[in-house]
């Protein structure tokens, strides 16, 4: 499959990279800001902006905290990486609703740890797993493929400076590419780990307790 960035017109032609998949990401990153700038009144992202607070005062999910939640050791290893989907796309949807930058900032490094330890779990415990048990053995290569581009993704939002519509752009194609892989993961991946003899129950502890690892290792770098 190819993936490609719509040229954005900050980038050349030939900078152009590998990143999204054409029939699914289409326009020009313009195209993005519009969606994602909107017309919002003053008065309108200071009621988003409230919501917004109410939300995480109710979930004890806070943005701004440099913390990245982890799963109990006893859950099972499809539902924990069903809760790291949720966790993710909660961020994402909460990065359109605030309007303040430094708030948005904290989640951005929220989310680009979220999806490196999430990918770097699968990789090392549960696609071998499902690898070695599965008989079509394109599926797991095909999803480490896909985690190749959303590492090039990751380190493209790392590099540039957050702040201003471009930025805002990158993030909803980072989301929109993330969304892609969860739905090809859940729809194909999922119900066949499923059906196989697997202790997920195992599996999933290994990747709880392998997750905080990375996590601890996290937060004394930073």
């Amino acid at each position: 499959m190819e993936y490609i960035v719509p040229y954005s017109g900050h980038d050349s032609p030939q900078s152009l990279k590998t990143l999204m998949p054409k029939e699914r990401i289409e326009g020009r990153i313009e195209e993005v800001k519009g969606k994602v700038v909107g017309n919002q009144s003053p008065e309108q992202t200071g009621s988003t902006q409230k919501n917004a607070g109410k939300n995480h005062a109710v979930t004890g999910d806070d943005p701004t905290s440099t913390k990245s939640t982890t799963a109990p050791k006893a859950q099972e290893a499809i539902a924990l990486l069903h809760r790291d989907h949720k966790i993710v796309s909660d961020r994402f949807d909460e990065y359109e609703k605030i309007y303040v930058q430094s708030r948005k900032n904290s989640l951005v490094v929220l989310i680009c740890a979220d999806l490196t330890i999430h990918a770097q779990v699968e990789e090392e415990i549960f696609y071998p797993a499902l690898n070695e048990i599965l008989k079509d053995k394109r599926l797991v290569p095909r999803a480490i493929s896909e985690h190749a581009t959303l590492k090039d993704l990751i380190a493209d939002v790392k590099g540039l400076k957050r702040d201003g519509d471009h930025f805002d752009a990158r993030i909803r194609l980072l989301s929109e590419y993330v969304k892609h892989h969860v739905k090809e993961q859940q729809d194909a991946m999922f119900p066949r780990a499923a059906a196989t003899k697997l202790d997920m129950m195992e599996i999933g502890a290994q990747m709880a307790s392998r997750k905080e690892e990375l996590v601890a290792e996290r937060s004394r770098r930073a």
